[in-house]
C-alpha cells in the first residue's frame, strides 16, 4: 500500500472504536491528531518535491525547445551559405532536441497533473485534520459528560442505600435517649435540691380555699344545709388558735427552707 493509501486508511479509521480501546480517550484522541499532523508534514514535503520536479521538467522542456529553435536557425544560415550538407546536420540536431523537448513536455504535463492531485490530497488532508480536531473536542466533551453522569449515578446509588438513613435514625434515637437522660437527671437534681418541696407549697397555695369555696357553692345550691352562725364568745379563742396554727406552720416552713439552704451550700462546697 502506498503512502496516500496508508494515510487514507488512517483518516477513515473509526475514532469511536479507538476510544473504546483506550483507557484515556482524551490522550488517545490527542495522539491521533499528533500522528495526523506528522503525516501532514510528510505530505507537504512530497507535494513540494512534486512541484519542484514539475518546475524542473518545465525548464528542461523550454531549454530543449530553445536549443531546437537555435539549430533551426543554424540550418537556415547554412542554406543561405549554400552548404546543404551542413544544413542537414543542423536539422538532424534540431530533430534530436525536438524529440527531447517533446519528451520533457509530456513528462511536464504528467507531473503537472500529479501536482494537481497531490495538492487536492493535501487540501483534503487539511480538511480531514480540521474535522478530526473538531470531532475530538466533541468526543472529549461527550466523554467528560459520560464521566460526570457516571459519578452522579454512583452518588445516587449511595443515596438510595438505606444505610445512610439508618445511621440518621440511629443518631436521632441516640439524641432522644440523651435528652431523656438529661431530663431525668434534672428531675433527680430537683428532687434532692428541695425544689419539689417548694413546688408542693406552691401547689398548696394555689389550692387553698378550694374546699371552702366548694362547700359554699353546695350550700347556695341547697345541697348542704346553711352554716350555723358562729358564737361570739368563741370567736376570740378561734382566732387565737388559727393565729397560733399559722405561726406553727410558718415556723415549720422556715425550718424546711433553712435546711434546704444548708444542703445547697454543702453541695456547692
Amino acid at each position: 500500500m502506498g503512502f496516500f493509501g496508508r494515510l487514507a486508511t488512517l483518516i477513515r479509521s473509526n475514532l469511536n472504536d479507538l476510544i473504546s480501546k483506550s483507557e484515556d480517550p482524551e490522550k488517545m484522541l490527542t495522539q491521533i491528531i499528533l500522528d495526523m499532523n506528522a503525516q501532514l508534514v510528510e505530505v507537504k514535503k512530497q507535494v513540494a518535491v512534486a512541484i519542484a520536479d514539475q518546475k524542473r521538467l518545465e525548464r528542461q522542456w523550454q531549454s530543449e525547445k530553445t536549443v531546437a529553435d537555435q539549430w533551426q536557425k543554424k540550418a537556415m544560415l547554412a542554406i543561405r551559405a549554400g552548404d546543404d550538407a551542413l544544413a542537414k546536420e543542423a536539422l538532424m540536431r534540431k530533430k534530436e532536441h525536438d524529440q527531447l523537448s517533446k519528451g520533457y513536455e509530456e513528462q511536464f504535463q504528467k507531473q503537472s497533473s500529479a501536482v494537481s492531485q497531490v495538492k487536492l490530497a493535501l487540501q483534503a488532508l487539511n480538511s480531514k485534520i480540521g474535522e478530526a480536531k473538531r470531532k475530538k473536542d466533541l468526543l472529549i466533551a461527550r466523554n467528560n459528560r459520560a464521566k460526570a453522569m457516571e459519578e452522579i449515578q454512583k452518588a445516587m446509588g449511595k443515596l438510595s442505600d438505606t444505610s445512610a438513613f439508618d445511621a440518621f435514625s440511629r443518631m436521632e434515637q441516640k439524641i432522644e435517649q440523651r435528652e431523656a437522660e438529661v431530663e431525668a437527671q434534672g428531675e433527680l437534681s430537683e428532687e434532692y435540691s428541695g425544689d419539689i418541696l417548694r413546688n408542693k407549697f406552691e401547689r398548696l397555695e394555689m389550692t387553698v380555699g378550694a374546699d371552702a369555696e366548694l362547700e359554699s357553692l353546695k350550700r347556695e345550691m341547697g345541697i348542704l344545709p346553711p352554716a350555723e352562725a358562729p358564737r361570739a364568745r368563741k370567736e376570740a379563742p378561734t382566732a387565737a388558735t388559727e393565729e397560733e396554727m399559722s405561726e406553727a406552720e410558718m415556723a415549720e416552713l422556715e425550718a424546711a427552707l433553712d435546711e434546704l439552704r444548708k444542703r445547697e451550700e454543702m453541695s456547692k462546697g
